[in-house]
């Protein structure tokens, strides 16, 4: 795919950062490309924990949702292992990275899966917040030079095509009631003394 490729490179030109770039720009990039990603367990088990009940079938959905569509981005980058833009090599690069497959993006996956699961949920603004941090993810990676453009519509696409699966499947046999059984058992002294809820 010709086309395709050269209209990644120039997409990405048009976005990386060069060594004229602010230095502030640089490391707001870094902040958000590095430090948003290891926010969401703690939020998701914060809202387990002590967030509304109705709320943990979907944090839970989101959860494997997510991991399932982890494990389909293996699979791609096994079968066509696309290179990052620094192992082309092309652009300028700001941030330490392998050099593994680059397509989707497992990053943009990540908050495509829980912008879609929270959006269709109970608690869409959740949902909405989640897309706008993927946005900011999306851009961050690309700007440092780690990422293709293509490789986050790749995301996109893949974790949507994820969610409509899986939805199917979830409908038919969520395990929410198994785990909170299981969570009600662990936590059960926790739960008695109201450190986190029932």
């Amino acid at each position: 795919m010709p086309y395709l490729e050269a209209l990644n490179q120039l997409w990405f030109l048009q976005i990386n950062a060069t060594p004229a770039s602010p230095d502030w720009l640089i490391l707001l990039a870094s902040f958000i490309a590095q430090r948003l990603l290891p926010l969401l367990p703690l939020w998701l088990a914060a809202l387990w924990l002590w967030g509304r009940p109705a709320l943990r079938d979907t944090a839970l959905k989101s959860c494997l949702f997510t991991l399932a569509a982890l494990a389909g981005n293996g699979l791609i980058g096994m079968i066509w292992p696309h290179p990052r833009p620094f192992a082309v090599p092309l652009g300028h690069v700001f941030l330490t990275h392998d050099a593994t497959p680059s397509f989707p993006s497992n990053h943009g996956t990540i908050f495509a899966m829980m912008a879609l699961t929270w959006w269709f949920s109970a608690a869409r603004g959740w949902g909405a917040a989640l897309a706008a941090a993927g946005i900011a993810v999306a851009w961050s990676r690309v700007y440092l030079g780690v990422h293709w453009p293509l490789d986050m519509v790749g995301a996109v696409l893949a974790a949507a095509a994820w969610f409509w699966l899986l939805s199917k499947l979830w409908a038919r046999c969520s395990p929410t009631a198994l785990a909170e059984r299981c969570y009600r058992g662990a936590f059960a002294k926790p739960i008695a003394l109201g450190w986190v809820r029932y």
